[in-house]
Order: C-alpha cells, then sequence, then structure tokens
C-alpha cells in the first residue's frame, strides 16, 4: 500500500469518527418535542363527537352510502401507513384548523379553527396517529423528519418528487448544467433515484451540449426517530460513463456510496451532513476522490408554523482528491428555498456557490430548483 493509500485510509476514517461523533451528541442533547404531551383520550372524544361522521370508525372513511358527499381521490385513509405517516402534524393541523381549500383540497374539509382550541387539535392529530398501526421493524420515517431539500448536499429522508435543477456560470466562459432528478419511494425504508444531467458550454465560442454521466442509486434508511428528531440514511449510487469526456464526462463507471445523517431542532432548526466518496473502475482516467457536505438552515412560517414556508440555509462543500498532494477545494452556498403553493409541494431554491480555497479555474456559480413532491398530488393542484 502506497503513501497515499494511507493517507486516504487516515482522512477517511478521521472523517468517520467526527461523523459518528456528531451524530451521538445530537442524537442524546434533545427532545424534538418536549412541551405539553397530547391528550389521546380527549382526541378521540373529538373525533367521536364528530369527525367519525365523515372519517369512520377506523379512519378509512365512513361507508359512502351513509355520507351526501362524493369522496374526492384526496380523501385519506388513516390507516395506510404509506399515506399518513410521510405527512407532517402541521399539514394536518393547516387543514383541520381552516379547512381543506387553505391547503388546496377539497371543500368537503370544513374549518374547526373557531371550534377547537390549537391543544384540542393537537389531540385530535395524536389520535388520528393511532390509526397506523405501526411495527418497530418496518415504520415509514415521520414527515417531519422531511427536512427542506438543500442544493447540494442530499438529505437522509427517502423521497417521492422531481426536481429540475440548473447551475450556471457566474463568470468567464457561458455554462450550464442542469440536472432532470426522479427519486421514488417503494417501501418504509428504500428509494430509488435517477439522475440525468444537461450540459451546455461555450467552447471557444461555440456552444457544446451533451448528456452528462448519469446516476442510479438506492437510498435505504438505517434509523429515524421523531422524538429526537434525528434520521440516518446510506445511499450507493452508480454512474456509467453516460457523458462526454470533453465536457466533464469521467470516461469511466464511477461508485459513489454516502452517509446522510439529519437533525432537526425543536426551533425549526437543522442541520445536515453528507459524506462520501466517489471511487472510479478506471483510476488512469479519474482519481478516487470524497466529499463532506454540511448544511445548516431554519425555517420560517407564519400562522404559527402553518403557513408558506421560507428556508434560508447555508452549505459548506468539501471536495478532494484521494492522492499524495491534493488540496481540499471548500465552496460555500447560501441559499433561500420558498413554498409556492397553497399545498407547499411545489417549492423554488435559489443560491450562489462560491469557492472560498484553490479558486484558480472555479467560477463562481448562480445555482437554482425546483421541486415537484408528486407524492402529495399533481403539479397544477393546490395552488
Amino acid at each position: 500500500m502506497g503513501r497515499g493509500s494511507t493517507a486516504s485510509g487516515r482522512i477517511i476514517a478521521s472523517c468517520a469518527v467526527l461523523l459518528i461523533t456528531a451524530f451521538s451528541a445530537l442524537l442524546l442533547s434533545q427532545e424534538l418535542r418536549p412541551g405539553r404531551p397530547a391528550n389521546v383520550a380527549n382526541g378521540r372524544t373529538i373525533y367521536n363527537n364528530g369527525c367519525i361522521q365523515c372519517h369512520g370508525a377506523e379512519g378509512k372513511g365512513a361507508p359512502e352510502t351513509s355520507t351526501e358527499f362524493k369522496r374526492p381521490d384526496t380523501f385519506p385513509d388513516f390507516s395506510r401507513c404509506d399515506q399518513t405517516t410521510p405527512e407532517p402534524d402541521s399539514a394536518w393541523k393547516t387543514v383541520i384548523t381552516h379547512g381543506g381549500p387553505n391547503y388546496g383540497f377539497s371543500t368537503i374539509m370544513p374549518s374547526f379553527g373557531q371550534l377547537l382550541s390549537s391543544d384540542e387539535i393537537d389531540d385530535v392529530i395524536a389520535y388520528l396517529r393511532g390509526f397506523c398501526a405501526h411495527n418497530t421493524h418496518t415504520h415509514w420515517p415521520r414527515g417531519e423528519l422531511n427536512l427542506p431539500r438543500a442544493i447540494v448536499t442530499e438529505k437522509a429522508f427517502p423521497e417521492s418528487e422531481f426536481v429540475l435543477t440548473t447551475a450556471a456560470n457566474a463568470s468567464g466562459a457561458p455554462g450550464y448544467t442542469t440536472h432532470f432528478i426522479h427519486e421514488q419511494t417503494f417501501s418504509a425504508h428504500d428509494q430509488i433515484e435517477v439522475d440525468a444531467p444537461w450540459i451546455l458550454q461555450d467552447q471557444n465560442h461555440s456552444y457544446a451540449s451533451h448528456i452528462g454521466d448519469m446516476t442510479f442509486a438506492l437510498k435505504h434508511v438505517m434509523f429515524s426517530s421523531l422524538r429526537t428528531g434525528s434520521i440516518l440514511s446510506l445511499q450507493g449510487g452508480v454512474l456509467p460513463p453516460t457523458g462526454s469526456t470533453k465536457l466533464g464526462g469521467a470516461g469511466t463507471t464511477v461508485f459513489e456510496p454516502f452517509a446522510a445523517f439529519d437533525q432537526l431542532f425543536p426551533t425549526n432548526t437543522w442541520v445536515q451532513f453528507q459524506m462520501g466518496a466517489d471511487l472510479p473502475h478506471d483510476t488512469k482516467k479519474l482519481p478516487q476522490s470524497m466529499f463532506w457536505y454540511t448544511t445548516l438552515g431554519q425555517t420560517l412560517a407564519a400562522d404559527h408554523r402553518l403557513g408558506r414556508q421560507w428556508s434560508p440555509m447555508v452549505e459548506f462543500l468539501a471536495n478532494r482528491d484521494l492522492m499524495d498532494g491534493a488540496k481540499t477545494d471548500w465552496d460555500i452556498l447560501p441559499e433561500m428555498q420558498v413554498t409556492l403553493n397553497r399545498r407547499q409541494h411545489i417549492r423554488a431554491d435559489l443560491g450562489v456557490r462560491a469557492p472560498f480555497t484553490n479558486t484558480a479555474g472555479r467560477t463562481p456559480q448562480v445555482e437554482f430548483y425546483i421541486l415537484w413532491d408528486w407524492f402529495d398530488g399533481k403539479f397544477w393542484e393546490g395552488w
């Protein structure tokens, strides 16, 4: 084993120790909900005195023969863990407080904000959660752990969404990279991802374009806890050499494993960590490298966290080739994500990525995405 391999091993081991230490400290330091515990018995009483007429005794919906409305496609089945667990309590509270139309749903759901107190609504939600009988080995991660997506740092939560993201050179020769990203959950803990990049560059005053190296990946949730606000996932990806080497393609198959850990705090502040490596099959064409990313953010929302969400965040991005003498490239990426529609399943993010070490040949980039969480409905719904 050469000196480069030994140094690489030390770097990976050091980063692993730092990640484990940070994970342990955050996991043991807090409880996400230290305040008033919900009164499930009171929630049951309220539900049986009113909600049961439409939603039924088991949360699956009352028999249609006993209701006076046509059930819409968005009518919930609270016994379906795959449908309800990925939803945060705030989404349910918005609908109960302000009615279905306030969240882009049907008018058959009335508002109860004038009839029930905030605590009583919390009690009802706690009772509704009981319709999904959790199994400790198969439960879906709770929607509260689905933190705002950063532009670069991958989060740990398994997604069902489509993201269109573009990066444009802010100086130097014009260049654009657009990613078409499809993510889809297929079990309580697993998600597949397909990323198809398209690259457009000005080369000697002539534009050249080509598809980049595509990504095919599988994410698996190793641990999630609503109590502590923590979630940890592992992902493995394969990037076949589909891109043009003249436009940045690797020219060889690359394997990309990484770990992602997200932590939510009671103040709606959150931090995301991602650490991994790019391991090419042919290291003569592309050196092995590793990366470690950190995102710190805060979500702000009006109407006691029930309204439109604004999420300022900043990413700290490090990349380093695994060879002797290589330097670490550090970038900083401040950005802002905002929900665009009432249902909040369409979001946009805008930021500027700037290098602050080894800046020679590395230009700032303006980066933008629009995100459609298709799990929550069609793109044109909920506006």
